[in-house]
C-alpha cells in the first residue's frame, strides 16, 4: 500500500517526477542526435531519405539521389565500424538492443550500471540506427533512461533495491517520452523482466507517475498526437470479425516462436567469425546494406512503411517479402554487436503480417496493421499486456482494444508452447522465468566478494620473460594471472590464451609480460560488493577471474575472483538456505508453531559484533536459529562463516521454552 506518511515512498515519488522530467530530456537528446546521424549518413552521403512519419516532421515519401542506392552499403557499413569501435572500445555491455542489459542490471547486479554506458549508447545507437541500421529507439532509450536512474542512485547513495526501482523508472520515463505511451511504457519496465506472466508490481505506481510525467514533457515540445495516424472509425463489424484476428494472433505467435531464434542463431554465427568485435557490426551493416539495394524498406525502424502499410499503399507481395527480410535485417544489425531497438523492427514485422492477412481476407489494412504490429512483439519479447497498451496508444487506435487484446494473448500462448523445446524463447535473454526464480539469483547477493574471493594468489611481474612465464602455467597449471609492477600494484592481467597467441609469434624467447597483458580498460572488482555485482561484471567482459582492488585505491590488489569461488558460493548458499528451511520444519513440528520471533541490532561494542555465525552460536540455546541479517538495507542469508558487524539487524526463532534464555544471551554485555 502507498502511503506518502512513509518517508522512503515520498522521496521515491519526488525521485519519479524528477526521472520523468530527466527521462524525457534524454529522449530529446536521443532523438535529436538520431536525426542529425541520419542527414549525415543517409541523407547527404547516401542521397537518400526514407518516409517518415508526419507527426514527426518527416513525409511519406522515399526520396532516391541521383545515384542511386549504390551509396547505402557504404553508410550503413561506416556507421557499424563506427559503433562497433566505440562500443568495443569502452564499454562492451552497450552493445546490442540494450533493454537486455538493464535487464541484467537489474536482476544480476543490484541495477548498477556503469556511467560512461549512458553517453556511450545514445551515440552508438543514433549512429546505428541514422546510418541505416535496421534497429530501434527502444532498446537503446531503455538503457539510456536505466542508466540515468542507476547513476541517480549511485549519486544519492541509494541501497540496491531503491536503485532498482529506480532503473525502472527511468525505464518507464524515457519509452513514455520517446513513444509518447504513458501507460505502455510503465507496464513494459515492470512486465519485461520476467518471461511468465508476472510483474514487479512495486514499480508501478512509481512508473506510472514517471511515464505521465516525461509523457508531459515530450508533449509540449514534440505535440500531444499518437505517432501514427489511422482512421477514427477503425471498429469491429461483426462476431466473424473476431474470427479474422484470431488467425493474425495465431500467425503473430508463430512468427514470434521463429523471431528470437533468427536472432540469436545470427548472433552465434557472428561469434564465430575470426575477426575483433569491433568489426563485426560493420559486416552486419554491410550486409543490411547490400540487402537494401533491392529492398530499401529494410533500413532504420521503418515507421514510415509502417504508416503507408495502414493506409494500403503496399503491394501483397512486398508485404510478404518484408516480414522475413526485415527479421534478417534486425538480426545482421543488432546481433552482430551494433547498437539498437528490436521494438521497431518487431513492430514492423507484425504490422506486415497484419498487412498481408488484411490483404488475403479483404479486411482494412488501417485495422489489421494496427494489431498486427502487437501480434508478434508480444509474444517475440514476452510482453503481451505492455504491447498492448504501447500500440494502441502509439497509434490512437482505442476502439480495437478488444481485438488487439485476443491478438496478444493468443500470439503469446501460442509462442510459449511452440518455443519450449527452443533454445532461444524471447528476444530478451536476460529474462528470468519468474519471481521464485529471482530468489535464486538473490542469493548471491547476499554473500560478498571479501567471503569468497581467492585471498592467497599468484602474479606475475611486468618485466617476467614470455618463456618464464610458460614455465609459470605449466608449474601453477592456472589459466591467468595478475600482473603487478615494481610496487607489487596492479597493472594488468595476461591469460593463457595471450601466452599461446605470443607463442606464435617470430622471437617469442625476446618478448617479455608487458607486452602482452590486457592493461587498458582493466575490469575490476571490490571486495566490499556483492557476488552477484562481480558475477554481471566477469560475464559482461566474458573473463574467468576478476581482480579485486581497494576501493580507494584501484591500484592495490586485495584478491582475486575465480569461477570456482563464486560455484562454491552459490553451492554453499543453496546448502545453506535448504539447512535453514529444514530447522524451521523442525521447529515448526516440534513445537507446533509455537515459535517466537526475536530480533537485535548489533550496536558498538556488542558480545557478538566481529564473531562469526558459528561462534555467536556457541553462546545461544540449541532450540532457536539465527533466520536472517538485514545489514545496510539488503537482506543477507547467514552461513557459519559470516561476520556479524555494528548496526546488523538480526533476526531469531525460538521456541517458547528457550525464548527468555535466547533474550538474554542476545542482550548480553560484552
Amino acid at each position: 500500500m502507498l502511503s506518502l506518511a512513509n518517508e522512503r515512498q515520498r522521496r521515491l515519488v519526488l525521485d519519479s517526477l524528477w526521472l520523468g522530467l530527466v527521462g524525457a530530456a534524454a529522449a530529446q537528446l536521443f532523438m535529436r542526435l538520431l536525426e542529425i546521424s541520419q542527414n549525415i549518413f543517409l541523407k547527404n552521403i547516401a542521397g537518400y531519405q526514407p518516409p517518415g512519419l508526419p507527426e514527426e516532421g518527416g513525409v511519406l515519401v522515399e526520396i532516391i539521389g541521383s545515384h542511386g542506392l549504390w551509396l547505402i552499403p557504404v553508410v550503413t557499413t561506416l556507421g557499424g565500424l563506427i559503433a562497433g569501435i566505440m562500443v568495443f572500445s569502452i564499454a562492451p555491455e552497450a552493445e546490442g538492443h540494450g533493454t537486455d542489459s538493464a535487464v541484467k542490471a537489474f536482476h544480476r547486479a543490484g541495477g548498477l550500471i556503469r556511467t560512461r554506458v549512458t553517453p556511450l549508447k545514445m551515440m552508438a545507437s543514433a549512429i546505428t540506427i541514422g546510418s541505416g541500421g535496421a534497429a530501434g529507439r527502444e532498446g537503446p532509450t531503455a538503457l539510456i533512461a536505466a542508466g540515468i536512474g542507476s547513476i541517480y542512485a549511485t549519486a544519492r547513495h541509494r541501497p540496491d533495491d531503491e536503485r532498482r526501482l529506480l532503473v525502472l523508472i527511468g525505464i518507464s520515463a524515457g519509452l513514455s517520452a520517446i513513444f509518447r505511451t504513458p501507460i505502455g511504457a510503465a507496464i513494459f519496465a515492470i512486465e519485461v523482466l520476467y518471461a511468465d506472466m508476472e510483474f514487479e508490481t512495486g514499480a508501478l505506481l512509481y512508473a506510472l507517475l514517471a511515464s505521465v510525467m516525461a509523457f508531459t514533457v515530450n508533449g509540449m515540445i514534440d505535440g500531444w498526437e499518437p505517432l501514427f495516424n489511422v482512421p477514427a472509425d477503425l471498429t469491429v463489424s461483426g462476431a466473424f470479425d473476431y474470427v479474422e484476428y484470431a488467425i493474425l494472433g495465431i500467425a503473430g505467435g508463430i512468427v514470434a516462436t521463429l523471431m528470437p531464434v533468427i536472432f540469436y542463431r545470427t548472433r552465434d554465427l557472428f561469434h564465430k567469425i575470426p575477426v575483433p568485435p569491433h568489426i563485426k557490426p560493420a559486416i552486419g551493416g554491410l550486409a543490411v546494406g547490400l540487402m537494401a539495394l533491392e529492398l530499401p524498406e529494410v533500413l532504420g525502424g521503418g515507421y514510415g512503411w509502417l504508416q503507408m502499410a495502414m493506409d494500403g499503399d503496399l503491394a501483397l507481395d512486398l508485404l510478404l517479402v518484408l516480414i522475413f527480410a526485415k527479421t534478417l535485417a534486425m538480426s545482421l544489425s543488432v546481433a552482430s554487436g551494433g547498437s539498437g531497438g528490436v521494438f521497431a523492427p518487431s513492430l514492423f514485422v507484425g504490422g506486415m503480417l497484419g498487412g498481408v492477412i488484411a490483404e488475403i481476407l479483404n479486411q482494412n489494412p488501417a485495422a489489421f496493421v494496427l494489431v498486427g504490429m502487437a501480434a508478434v512483439f508480444s509474444g517475440a519479447g514476452r510482453v503481451p499486456i505492455a504491447t498492448l497498451f504501447m500500440v494502441t496508444e502509439m497509434t490512437g487506435g482505442y476502439h480495437l482494444l478488444a481485438p488487439a487484446a485476443l491478438v496478444v494473448a493468443l500470439s503469446y500462448m501460442v509462442q510459449v508452447t511452440l518455443s519450449t523445446p527452443l533454445k532461444y524463447k524471447s528476444l530478451y535473454e536476460a529474462q528470468i522465468p519468474n519471481r521464485d526464480r529471482r530468489r535464486d539469483i538473490d542469493l548471491l547477493e547476499g554473500i560478498t566478494v571479501a567471503d569468497v574471493m581467492t585471498k592467497e594468489f599468484d602474479s606475475v611481474p611486468l618485466t617476467m620473460a614470455l618463456q618464464d612465464l610458460a614455465t609459470e602455467f605449466e608449474r601453477t597449471h592456472h589459466h591467468g594471472f595478475t600482473v603487478v609492477d615494481d610496487e607489487g600494484c596492479l597493472a594488468g592481467v595476461v591469460s593463457l590464451t595471450d601466452l599461446e597467441r605470443a607463442m606464435l609469434t617470430e622471437h617469442f624467447e625476446t618478448h617479455i609480460v608487458a607486452e602482452i597483458a590486457v592493461r587498458d580498460g582493466l575490469a575490476t572488482g571490490y571486495a566490499d560488493e556483492t557476488v552477484s555485482e562481480a558475477l554481471w561484471r566477469m560475464g559482461n567482459r566474458r573473463i574467468g577471474r576478476l581482480p579485486i582492488v581497494d576501493r580507494h585505491d584501484r591500484r592495490k590488489l586485495v584478491g582475486v575472483l575465480r569461477r570456482q569461488d563464486i560455484i562454491h558460493a552459490y553451492e554453499h548458499a543453496i546448502a545453506n538456505r535448504k539447512t535453514v528451511s529444514s530447522r524451521l520444519r523442525e521447529l515448526r513440528a516440534a513445537h507446533e508453531g509455537k515459535v517466537q520471533v526475536i530480533e537485535v541490532d548489533i550496536d558498538t561494542n556488542h558480545a557478538f559484533e566481529g564473531k562469526t555465525v558459528q561462534a555467536m552460536a556457541e553462546h545461544l540455546p540449541h532450540d532457536c536459529i539465527l533466520v536472517s541479517i538485514r545489514r545496510n538495507n539488503r537482506i543477507l542469508i547467514p552461513h557459519s562463516d559470516t561476520i556479524i558487524q555494528r548496526e546488523d539487524h538480526l533476526v531469531i526463532l525460538a521456541s517458547e521454552s528457550c525464548a527468555v534464555a535466547t533474550e538474554q544471551a542476545l542482550h548480553s554485555p560484552a
